[in-house]
């Protein structure tokens, strides 16, 4: 119940200042439609927005599975490797399909991928369940790597991505990839918060509070378990997509690899569980603090802050924040910056 909690101070203040709840969003997709593509530069692109991205989709769709049906999973970074090799093969091996068509289409299989790994939940919970998710990581990682169909029989395994070319426009440089990106995560963020906020995201809920009082009230358990995993994996699927083709420009296993998974499962426990809004805060963070680290670490030490301290901090002070934050803050930045908004709302009323 907490989780829902943390969705309603949004929805307080946007009453107690008089304005609609999705004024907001929309004025934040607008600034990023308009004014970001020309004042940012190609750094700004290449290392922050395109990877934010990215990550908030895969954060999205991993959210609706753990956060708000309540079922683990730690195979995240192969559901996207499967999108972004399906969305490949399909744009390679069947001419003229239009690349929307692949992304819907791989898509589907990363959903048709997440079906036959979430068919464990049926029994499984908690713990046993993460384990049995983690097969997919493995298994998928495995079938890219040890059939070189795949990926058109490269000898190395790394592929280019194709063009991004929707209705015969063509979203070149780093600016096109971005609003390439930008378009396909509001179109699937918009859905997914439709559907929470329909029938069926009330049964997520409440399977994820009780499942057996879920079943009681006639909520169809197991079928809302597998929907659930096959909406997840379509969203993470079409999250690989962009990190593949818009992002990295390459396609290849080792960019989804066991590391990748945890960094998804950070983004929604430092985000906030059971909150869209808490999988662009988590990812924000996830991008930005590696880049942070290393000025600081640059700055203070110099030389030797080299790529491996780097790295070794990055995870110590990213173990550190998600210990702290499942002590402290269970909800999240979600919770953080709602709290924050509701004070500066309470001073903005009472001068």
């Amino acid at each position: 119940m907490s989780a829902i909690a943390t969705e309603l101070p949004a929805a307080e203040l946007s009453t107690g200042a008089g304005l609609p709840k999705w004024l907001a969003p929309l004025i934040l997709v607008a600034f990023a439609y308009t004014v970001v593509p020309l004042i940012g530069g190609s750094y700004l692109f290449e290392a922050i927005l395109l990877p934010f991205l990215a990550l908030s989709l895969a954060g999205v769709g991993l959210n609706l599975l753990t956060g708000y049906a309540g079922q683990v999973s730690l195979g995240s970074a192969a559901f996207m490797a499967a999108g972004a090799f399906a969305a490949y093969n399909f744009n390679l091996r069947i001419e003229g399909l239009p690349l929307v068509a692949s992304i819907i289409l791989s898509g589907l299989v990363a959903a048709a991928i997440g079906i036959v790994f979430g068919l464990p939940s049926l029994r499984l919970r908690g713990f046993y369940l993460a384990v049995s998710t983690l097969a997919a990581q493995f298994f998928v990682q495995w079938a890219l790597t040890k059939f070189s169909w795949f990926s058109n029989d490269s000898a190395s395994g790394v592929i280019d991505a194709p063009r991004l070319v929707i209705a015969g426009f063509e979203f070149e440089g780093a600016v096109g990839r971005y609003l390439f990106a930008l378009t396909v995560v509001v179109i699937l963020t918009f859905l997914a918060y439709r559907l929470v906020e329909s029938q069926t995201g009330r049964n997520f809920i409440a399977i994820r509070d009780n499942e057996t009082a879920a079943r009681i009230i006639g909520i169809p358990v197991l079928k809302t378990k597998l929907l659930a995993f096959a909406i997840s994996s379509f969203i993470i699927g079409v999250a690989g997509v962009i990190w593949a083709f818009a992002y990295l420009r390459t396609v290849e296993p080792a960019g989804f690899n066991l590391d990748r998974s945890f960094q998804i499962l950070f983004i929604i426990i430092i985000g906030g569980l059971a909150s869209i809004r808490g999988a662009f805060l988590g990812a924000a963070l996830i991008v930005v603090f590696p880049l942070a680290l290393s000025r600081l670490g640059n700055f203070l030490l110099g030389d030797v802050f080299d790529s491996g301290v780097l790295d070794m901090s990055q995870r110590i002070v990213l173990g550190a924040l998600i210990i702290l934050f499942l002590i402290l803050e269970p909800d999240g930045l979600v919770a953080l910056w709602d709290r924050v908004r509701r004070r500066l709302l309470l001073a903005w009323q009472s001068s």
